[in-house]
């Protein structure tokens, strides 16, 4: 009677929320898919994406115990061990993931730390970030003191040789110093409002981040194929916005949409940028070397909520019904880009196929889960808190009847 008990509880335990996934590259150019069906994935670097090789669960959603005489979370990937109850014949050990049951999450590539980023991944603790440290495969908690900066409503970029967080949030602009951080340390951190943008209350952001600038797209009055810029190392706005021209002298549209920027193997600072409108009619890729755009494949799932990331040689596309898939990009060479088509990342689609429901969507997307901009809406939150309370509760319950049965 108590082992069906136990285990039924704990898959009640392990019930999921309605929460957003995202991914990220790591700093060797593995792609990371984290809640994704629920579980982290490891889908290796761009030459196994095709393949049907097993893929690395580097964690399941909710409480996973341990049951074994020596239990240790290194054999798990799991981190931090929340409780144990010792036995002479037996311990039971707990571990709590750290939840990812917000439906705004966004990621972020710290390269020089191997580092990724996570904001808006606890529903309980909306203003802490979460660190997940590639190298060592674990995860920790950084508490964060929000001070004015709205979590429901922002951009970000996360500059590449600084390691700071700079966001668009209610009109202003707020920084957020990281450090060398590729764990969470016991100070917590804090986002410092710097200074009131120029932009109309209404704006809603689309920041793009190279050669240690933000490029600021679809400001109002700013012309189609242009963008304001913000020097981050002099804290100051460019008075005259920058032109991007096409080849043949068109522009990109002046238009919401997301971006990710291009990464370059050597560690040095992004040069290129990939825009795609909401309506997903094209991938743009912006180079602020030479001020020029090249227009190339549109992704093949049109989804204004999809989001994207950008490694050293491709643009990755998660959709909202969580299909991955790819476009390969090779920087400066522009026959080669101009053929490149978009297709799914085998493995991932293999262990964590897309749900069934339709991820197209007409243009105007109220927030991504992996870019940046991000609203989150209170009942949201709320029925995570809910799930959150009912996890911890039939946690208790299976505690209570491990130690009656293994007390006995």
């Amino acid at each position: 009677m108590f082992l069906p008990t136990l285990v039924s509880l704990f898959f009640i335990s392990s019930a999921t929320v309605r929460a957003s996934p995202c991914v990220a590259f790591d700093a060797n150019w593995n792609l990371l898919a984290f809640n994704l069906n629920g579980k982290d994935w490891n889908a290796g670097t761009q030459d196994t994406w095709s393949s049907s090789q097993f893929l690395v669960i580097m964690r399941t959603r909710g409480l996973t115990f341990c049951l074994c005489r020596h239990c240790s979370h290194r054999h798990h990937n799991i981190q931090p061990t929340v409780s144990n109850f010792r036995h002479p014949y037996i311990t039971l050990t707990f571990f709590l993931h750290r939840p990812f049951d917000a439906a705004n999450t966004t990621c972020y590539l710290s390269q020089y730390a191997n580092a990724i980023y996570a904001i808006n991944a606890d529903s309980k603790n909306p203003s802490s970030l979460y660190i997940y440290n590639a190298a060592a495969k674990s995860w920790s908690m950084q508490a964060v003191n929000a001070g004015s900066f709205d979590y429901t409503s922002f951009d970000a970029i996360l500059d590449h040789d600084t390691n700071v967080f700079y966001a668009l949030s209610q009109g202003n602009l707020f920084s957020l110093d990281m450090g060398s951080l590729n764990a969470a340390n016991s100070t917590p951190l804090s986002w410092t409002n710097d200074e009131q943008v120029p932009y109309p209350s209404d704006y809603v952001p689309v920041m793009a981040l190279a050669q240690n600038h933000i490029h600021f797209l679809d400001v109002p009055n700013v012309p189609a194929g242009s963008a304001d810029i913000f020097v981050i190392h002099y804290s100051y706005f460019q008075p005259q916005s920058q032109a991007y021209p096409l080849p043949d002298g068109s522009a990109f549209p002046t238009t919401y949409g997301q971006v990710a920027s291009f990464f370059q193997a050597d560690n040095t600072v992004q040069q290129e940028f990939a825009f795609i409108p909401a309506d997903s009619s094209a991938t743009y890729v912006v180079n602020v070397e030479t001020n020029t755009t090249q227009a190339l494949a549109a992704p093949a799932t049109k989804d204004s909520k999809a989001t994207y990331f950008a490694g050293v040689t491709a643009l990755v596309q998660l959709t909202s019904n969580g299909t991955v898939s790819y476009l390969p990009y090779l920087e400066g060479n522009t026959s080669t880009n101009i053929a490149a088509t978009w297709a799914t990342v085998s493995n991932l689609a293999a262990a964590a196929p897309p749900s069934s429901s339709s991820s197209s969507s007409s243009s105007g997307s109220s927030g991504n889960t992996s870019g940046s901009h991000s609203t989150t809406s209170p009942s949201t939150t709320a029925s995570g808190a809910a799930l959150g309370a009912s996890v911890q509760y039939s946690v208790f319950i299976t505690c209570v009847l491990c130690f009656a049965a293994f007390a006995v």
